[in-house]
C-alpha cells in the first residue's frame, strides 16, 4: 500500500499554501530535519519521482533502517514550500534551474542532495507525426514557470523550428525569438496542462513526468526529444539547507543511486526516464 497524500491541482486553486501545509501538518516533526530518529517524509512528482520512491519504500528502505514516507503533489510549488518550513524532510521532483529560479523568487533555502534521473522534454502532437509538418502559423503550448518555458524554447531551437538570440538564457521567452520562420505562435500554460492542450494545438512542448503520467511514451511519441548528453535538468533529491548531513537524507540518497533503482528505471521506463548515476 503506497503510503501517499494526494493534492489535487483542483484543491491547489482554491488555497494551495494552506492546505498544502493541513495536508502535512501532522506529520510536520518527524518529517523535518530536527527529528532524525523519525520517518523521512519526501515531497514527489507522481511520476516517475513517487513511483520510484516507492520502490525504494518497498524493497529497499527497511533493510537499510530507513522508515520513508512518500507524500504525492501534482504542482511545482508546494512541495518547495512544505520543505522549507518543514512540514516534509525532502522532495523529489525538481531540476537545479529550476531550484535556483524558485529560491531567488520565494527566499526560500532548499539545496540539491543526490542527482537521480533525468526526464528528457520532448514536443508532441495529435495533429502530426513529424515536426516538420508544423504549418504556418501553427500554435505550440509551452510551460509557463521560468525555467521549462526556457527549456521549452531551448528545445525548439535545437531541432531547427525557432532560432533564439544570442544568449538567451534560462528565462528565455517567447519575445527571446530571432527567427521564427513558421510564424508559431505560442499558448503558455501550466506545465501540468499542457498534455491535457494536445486536441487544442498542433503542438505541445511537455514534460517528461507530466508526459508520461498521460501515457505518452516520450522515447516513441516525441517529435523531437532533449538529448541526455551534458543535460543540466536532472532531476534530484532536495532538502532544505543545513538538513543535507541528516542521516535519513544520507541513506536515501545512496538508495536512490543504487544498481537496484538504475534497473528499475531501466525496466519500467525503457528510455523515457534515464538514470544519471
Amino acid at each position: 500500500m503506497r503510503n501517499t497524500a494526494k493534492i489535487t491541482t483542483a484543491v491547489l486553486a482554491t488555497g494551495a499554501l494552506t492546505l498544502g501545509l493541513t495536508a502535512c501538518g501532522s506529520d510536520k516533526d518527524s518529517g523535518s530535519g530536527s527529528d532524525a530518529g523519525g520517518p523521512l517524509i519526501v515531497a514527489a512528482s507522481p511520476v516517475p519521482h513517487a513511483e520510484i520512491l516507492t520502490y525504494v519504500k518497498d524493497n529497499l528502505a527497511k533493510d537499510a533502517g530507513l522508515d520513508l514516507q512518500v507524500k504525492e503533489f501534482t504542482d511545482y510549488v508546494l512541495p518547495n514550500t512544505a520543505t522549507e518550513d518543514g512540514s516534509v524532510g525532502a522532495n523529489y521532483f525538481q531540476n537545479q534551474p529550476y531550484l535556483d529560479d524558485f529560491n531567488k523568487k520565494n527566499g526560500t533555502h532548499i539545496a540539491p542532495v543526490v542527482t537521480v534521473h533525468l526526464e528528457p522534454l520532448g514536443l508532441y502532437s495529435n495533429k502530426i507525426e513529424k515536426a516538420d509538418e508544423l504549418k504556418s502559423g501553427a500554435t505550440v503550448a509551452v510551460p509557463n514557470d521560468t525555467v521549462n518555458e526556457a527549456r521549452a524554447l531551448k528545445l525548439l531551437d535545437a531541432n531547427g523550428i525557432i532560432e533564439l538570440k544570442d544568449g538567451a538564457g534560462n528565462d528565455a521567452t517567447p519575445k527571446d525569438i530571432a527567427k521564427n520562420p513558421k510564424n508559431l505562435k505560442f499558448k503558455e500554460l501550466e506545465a501540468a496542462q499542457t498534455p491535457r492542450s494536445l486536441d487544442d494545438v498542433d503542438a505541445a512542448v511537455i514534460n517528461g513526468n507530466y508526459a508520461i503520467e498521460s501515457d505518452l511514451k516520450p522515447a516513441d511519441d516525441a517529435l523531437v526529444l532533449e538529448s541526455a548528453d551534458n543535460n543540466p535538468y536532472g532531476n534530484f533529491l532536495a532538502v532544505k539547507e543545513g538538513n543535507e548531513d541528516d542521516p535519513r537524507v544520507k541513506k536515501l540518497a545512496k538508495l536512490l543511486t543504487s544498481p537496484e533503482v538504475k534497473k528499475f528505471i531501466e525496466d519500467k521506463y525503457a528510455g523515457s526516464v534515464i538514470a544519471s548515476f
